[in-house]
């Protein structure tokens, strides 16, 4: 199973609590933990992109560094790990994502990719005067269609002319091509976000639910799969996991009823009213599953237990059919990192083969 880090590029990572542990984006805290993600075997690291914040009492995402540029830093001081950057598609025009990525590509040698963002919250397009209209809801995933294909055009041959209902190139040239495939990853949840995910990623994020819960993600995964078949495609299902753990099990759940008890409840009536605004959202949908999710610090798998029962509950993620790998959240990163690769996946019979490749 893969096991890739969702940096915290944005203020308090994935907790919207002001009793969890309060940090600020910086250079020097991703690379710390990038760096310490590569030492201990993971494979992918992703940044997020995110315009604007939630507000509330812990400013949860107020602050938030660029996505492309962190991972071109990020790049230029690690060796092996894959790197993603994420790419807010209504704020850069696909050809020139396309030469971001390819220069990223020359930086890394080859361990880049794109995650692509299609847009749920109107608020970060409002601001900058780039929101197309409430047609946008409806129209994102034929609107990254158009996205990917010209970016993959570009990659692949250096040349596009496509022309369709949102971008029309006029043998629009890039020279030089990438060194290696430029991956994509997606994160939709709908019926109609996992299509565009396995027509034309590489790569798809998932979310279960509940606490310890690692068969949650199974339905999901299974629509991608069916989804994939029907693609002729391969996509491979990634599930995004926040790990919080400790020497025992009475610990680590101290911790999360200790963030349940800062619950930024402000924070997250905006984003419910962000959510709210796409009115024909599936159920399945990431802001369907915001609207109708309890009012805790992160909707997100989580994962929460001793050193043992975190291993153990990996294992079980691994096992479920069609799930290539989790995306890990910490309470707190450089910590959760370092009991990760001592204490968590040395107890893991899904990592012993990396273990004993290194």
């Amino acid at each position: 199973m893969q096991i890739g880090v969702f940096i915290p590029i944005g203020n308090n990572g994935w907790l919207i609590s002001s009793t969890s542990p309060q940090y600020k984006p910086s250079f020097d805290l991703n690379k710390a933990v990038t760096q310490k993600a590569e030492a201990i075997g993971f494979d992918f690291a992703l940044s997020m992109i995110k315009l604007r914040g939630f507000g509330g009492p812990s400013r949860y995402w107020d602050f938030n560094l660029e996505s492309f540029t962190l991972m071109a830093g990020l790049a230029a001081v690690t060796s092996r790990i894959k790197l993603f950057a994420s790419v807010a598609v209504l704020s850069i025009p696909p050809a020139i994502i396309a030469r971001m990525a390819t220069t990223v590509d020359s930086i890394s040698h080859g361990r880049f990719g794109v995650n692509m963002v299609s847009g749920w919250q109107k608020a970060e397009y409002t601001q900058m005067g780039m929101w197309p209209g409430e047609h946008h809801f409806q129209k994102r995933y034929e609107y990254c269609e158009e996205y990917v294909t010209i970016m993959k055009d570009l990659w692949l041959t250096g040349v596009s002319n496509h022309k369709g209902e949102f971008f029309q190139m006029d043998d629009c040239r890039m020279e030089p091509v990438p060194t290696a495939p430029i991956e994509i990853i997606a994160a939709g949840q709908s019926n109609r976000g996992m299509k565009f995910a396995a027509e034309y990623a590489d790569y798809n994020f998932l979310s279960g639910g509940g606490m310890n819960t690692p068969q949650s993600l199974a339905p999901h995964v299974e629509r991608l799969r069916s989804a994939t078949a029907a693609s002729g495609r391969t996509c491979g299902a990634l599930a995004l996991t926040m790990i919080i753990a400790d020497e025992t099990d009475e610990l680590a759940l101290k911790k999360w009823e200790h963030y349940v008890a800062g619950t930024d409840l402000e924070a997250l009536a905006w984003r419910d009213s962000q959510a709210a605004q796409d009115v024909a959202a599936e159920s399945h949908s990431t802001v369907g599953r915001m609207v109708r999710s309890e009012r805790l610090p992160t909707n997100m798998l989580r994962l929460i237990g001793s050193y043992e029962t975190v291993a153990k509950l990996l294992d079980e993620c691994a096992a479920i059919p069609g799930l290539q790998g989790v995306m890990l959240t910490f309470d707190d990163y450089l910590e959760g990192l370092e009991k990760f690769g001592s204490r968590i996946q040395p107890l893991m019979k899904s990592r012993a083969k990396i273990l004993a490749a290194a």
